[in-house]
This record gives structure tokens, sequence and C-alpha cells, in this order.
């Protein structure tokens, strides 16, 4: 059974500017500078940022370090959509079936916009006790970090 967790964050940024950030491969550089507490390297295996792109992530140790390729599945620059998985070791080997990462930008006015992130997953029935690691916090903080970002960038 899928299940998914959800967060909406408020970006005083327009979309498109937000875009910029998550629909590129600078997301993995800004996650790198703004947000070390949650990813630690990010190393790209194939691809330049778009569908098909593979990447090996490692989490920041205080998310216990853990390590996984990813592969986005979905980069839909029109609606602002970007979709990404885990396809080997990370939750997998924990007996999650399916562990998805989902980002979109929705336009709210011309100077901010919603970050909509949320985690979909799937978990074998002899794993079931696992679901506690399902979280879409450092998706949260990211976003918040990107609020950061943009509310900084304008005090500049």
């Amino acid at each position: 059974m899928l299940s998914e967790l959800i967060d909406e964050t408020e970006i005083q940024a327009p979309a498109a500017k937000v875009w910029e950030i998550y629909g590129t491969v600078e997301f993995g550089n800004f996650l790198l500078h703004h947000v070390p507490h949650v990813v630690q390297k990010i190393e790209f295996l194939e691809g330049n940022g778009g569908e098909g792109t593979l990447l090996y992530v490692t989490f920041a140790p205080g998310l216990g370090g853990v390590r996984y390729k990813e592969k986005f599945t979905k980069v839909d620059n029109e609606n602002r959509i970007k979709i990404a998985e885990m396809v080997e070791g990370g939750y997998l080997d924990l007996g999650f079936t399916l562990y998805r990462f989902r980002f979109e930008i929705i336009e709210k006015n011309e100077e901010s916009c919603i970050v909509k992130s949320s985690v979909q997953y799937e978990l074998k029935e002899e794993a079931a006790s696992n679901a506690s690691l399902a979280t879409v916090q450092p998706l949260k903080e990211v976003a918040q970090a990107v609020n950061n970002y943009f509310l900084n960038k304008s005090t500049a």
C-alpha cells in the first residue's frame, strides 16, 4: 500500500525563481551549501539534472548517514514538478519497496509560492515496523532553507 507524507512551505519568492533552484542541477549544490545537516555528499553518476539523472546521495550523519542511488523520474519544467526515487541502497535495504521524493512549486502570487514536498513509500509487510523511518522533515528543512536564502538575498 502506498503511503504519503506531505509538507507545504510558503516561500517569499516568485515560483519561477524557486524552480531555478529545485528544477536544475544546482539543487544539489544548494543542498550541500545550505543544509549540510541533511545531505553530506552528492555524486553525479550520469545525466545533466533532467529525467534519468542518476545520483549517489549520502545523508548527513544526523540522519543516519544513509547512502543510496537516486534517479530523477520526472522533471516537468512547465508545471514545476520534480520526482526522484531511491533505486538502490538506503531505505530499500530496510524493507521499503518504494521511496520517492516529490517537489511541486505552486505559484501563490508574483512574490510568493508554495513548495509542496512529499515522500511516497511502500513497505514489505515484514518490515512494517520501519515505517517510522519515512519522514518529510528533511524536505521541510530544505524548503525553509530556500525561503531563508531568498529572504537574505532580498535584504542584502
